[in-house]
């Protein structure tokens, strides 16, 4: 199978090596020049949860038109770059091509379908790899708990039970899902808990978890989360909220959430499609969510001095 992953940086770069491993032929599409010249020259090294290997079958090139048309098409950009990547992707579908939008936050397919059509487009949910580039050419991955994926608009269909099979085949722990709504949310508690508490406290998971004042506030943020998928007629599988991220959280100590990377290399983050999300559609339905609303409000005044 030809895959192409637009977006190699930390979670892109997992699935390239795990696929590129497996005898696929992957593509890793990047602007990020050093990563990808490293990657080139030595191959794309891997540690972590999945071994300690090196890939050097893997292809490389700075935008989907390198790469060509593909069977599968990984979007794992930022949020803010789905759209910008979808459209260049678009060009190069075929008929029975599957463009998968592995994003945090809400919303993701949505943005991918605004310039690819609807029945090319699956959705993708990551959990508990902790992963990070600790240098070019080199992904690191504390866990592999599970990837979610689905079709945009729901229903275990033949195509994404063989995407399902692929994936497995890998070495990834994967599972279709029918509710592909519910497999979101599930998972943008887990976001919303660890992504701006991390970030604004600057610490891992596990010392997040260590400081019961920061772990009050994740906890909180949780609380707000749940309360307005419950209020959007979301059925979530468990009915402790605080419960399910607390042990979810506890499997990736080590982790720093992408949101707290991103300031760390002082670059903007994904604040509005995460913590955002919370404030934004709360304040739509009437809720109040005092929690993410203060500390989205302290970490875009972060970012708003970061030099651009």
């Amino acid at each position: 199978m030809k895959i192409a992953i637009v977006g190699t940086g930390a979670m892109g770069s997992v699935y390239a090596g795990l696929l590129g491993k497996a005898g696929h032929e992957v593509w890793a599409i990047d602007i990020w020049q050093e990563h990808v010249d490293a990657i080139a020259t030595a191959g794309l090294s891997v540690s972590g949860a999945s071994g300690t290997y090196v890939v050097d079958s893997i292809h490389v090139g700075r935008t989907p038109q390198d790469a060509g048309p593909c069977d599968v098409w990984v979007i794992a950009t930022k949020a803010a770059d789905v759209e910008s990547a979808a459209s260049a992707i678009a060009p190069l579908l075929r008929p029975d091509s599957v463009v998968m939008a592995f994003q945090n936050g809400l919303g993701a397919g949505e943005r991918v379908a605004r310039r690819i059509p609807d029945e090319h487009v699956l959705i993708g949910i990551a959990e508990g790899f902790g992963s990070s580039v600790p240098e070019p050419g080199h992904v690191h991955h504390e866990g592999m708990r599970l990837i979610r994926i689905g079709e945009l608009h729901g229903g275990l269909t033949e195509r994404v039970q063989a995407i399902e099979r692929t994936w497995h085949e890998a070495g990834f722990n994967v599972r279709a899902f029918d509710d592909v709504t519910l497999m979101i949310w599930e998972k943008f508690l887990c976001n919303v808990t660890l992504s701006a508490p991390c970030a604004a406290f600057d610490v891992t998971v596990g010392d997040l978890m260590a400081n019961p004042e920061a772990w009050k506030v994740a906890l909180g943020c949780t609380s707000e989360a749940y309360r307005l998928g419950l209020a959007q007629g979301i059925r979530f599988t468990f009915d402790d909220p605080l419960r399910y991220v607390t042990e979810f959280a506890a499997t990736i100590p080590n982790t720093s959430p992408s949101m707290r990377l991103d300031h760390l290399a002082r670059r903007p983050s994904e604040i509005d499609v995460i913590n955002g999300q919370v404030v934004e559609l709360s304040h739509e339905l009437g809720l109040e969510a005092p929690y993410n609303e203060t500390l989205c409000a302290i970490l875009r005044r972060r970012e708003s001095l970061f030099v651009r």
